[in-house]
Order: structure tokens, then sequence, then C-alpha cells
């Protein structure tokens, strides 16, 4: 049985879905690649019926505090043999550190030339921030291709204690005002 959950954050709401015992998405309510299915009514991600939702709700509430740095949640995630290998080198970049779109190709034994192919398969990563692909960047260095938006992206990397994030926000402020862990971001 599919359950979808919300969770209302500073970042906006974050929609949670489980499968049986499994955590299967992770997405922003406005994101690129939100899921059909995952529209409509539900129940707080606090109120689930679903065990690993809220677990999951009470480790992103953990992370966005700043109180958490790792996840340990059952995941199942339907994808290609190419994404799950990228999904898997993803979740093992640490908390603070950034690889560049080119760099996490080569880490899979691929040219930078599929840097691309690798950002097609980082934007369909469906546990966000669980699977961090906010941990990657232009080969220059810079913030592009975060499926929750650059605001985000530069939000996470904040937390995270990175300079890009802090960059990307100054970047990003001509749009909107922002300031990291301050309620109301979005």
């Amino acid at each position: 049985m599919i359950e979808h959950a919300v969770m209302p954050s500073a970042l906006g709401d974050i929609v949670l879905r489980a499968e049986s015992d499994h955590l299967t998405g992770v997405f922003f309510h406005d994101q690129k690649h939100f899921p059909p299915s995952a529209r409509g009514p539900m129940a707080t991600a606090e109120e689930s019926r679903s065990r690993v939702i809220r677990q999951t709700c009470e480790a992103l509430k953990a992370y966005l505090a700043g109180a958490r740095q790792r996840f340990d949640l059952p995941l199942s995630l339907p994808g290609s043999p190419f994404q799950q290998r990228v999904w898997q080198r993803l979740d093992e970049i640490e908390f603070g550190e950034v690889l560049t779109y080119g760099a996490l190709a080569h880490s899979l034994g691929l040219s930078r030339g599929h840097a691309r192919a690798v950002g097609s398969a980082v934007g369909r990563n469906p546990v966000s921030i669980i699977v961090p692909c906010h941990r990657v960047l232009a080969g220059n260095g810079t913030l592009n291709g975060y499926a929750g938006g650059l605001e985000r992206k530069a939000h996470l990397l904040a937390l995270e204690g990175r300079p890009e994030g802090s960059a990307g926000l100054r970047q990003v402020e001509g749009k909107h005002h922002l300031t990291p862990g301050v309620e109301g971001f979005q």
C-alpha cells in the first residue's frame, strides 16, 4: 500500500511517500518531477499511519535543525541500474562535502563527459535530502540543477556550513530575501 503525508518545513511543504515499510519519496510540493499520485489532501507526516513516514519526519526535522547529519531509513527507490549507481554514490557524499557533476561521473568510473547523464540521474533522485543530491555542484563550483529549486539547494548547503550555500543565497537574493534557518524561508 502506498501512503503519502505532508511535512510542513521552513523550506515549504515536503511530501513523504512510503510503500509498505520503505520510504519511496521525499518531494518538495512544487519541485520538478513531483509525482502526480502525490497531489490532493493527505495527512500530516506526524499523524501518518506509516511508521517510516513518521521516522522520516523526525529525522528531517532533526537535520533541518542542525542536529543530524546522516539518515538511516529503509529505502526502496525504483529506477534504472544507472540511476541506482548514481544514487548509491550520492548517498556516500558526507555531510558538508560537495562534488561536481564531472567528479561524480569520474567517481563512478565514467569520463567527465558523462556529467549530463549523471546530472539527469541526480535530478530524478526520488528522496532528495535523504540521498543528498544538493551536494552536487556545477563544474565551476556554482549552484545549478536542483529539482527543489536553487534557493532550497543554497539553504541546505548553508545548513551544512558550505560556502557555496552562502554564496548561492546571495546569488538568488535578487529574487527573494533569503536567510537560512528563518521561519518562512521559501
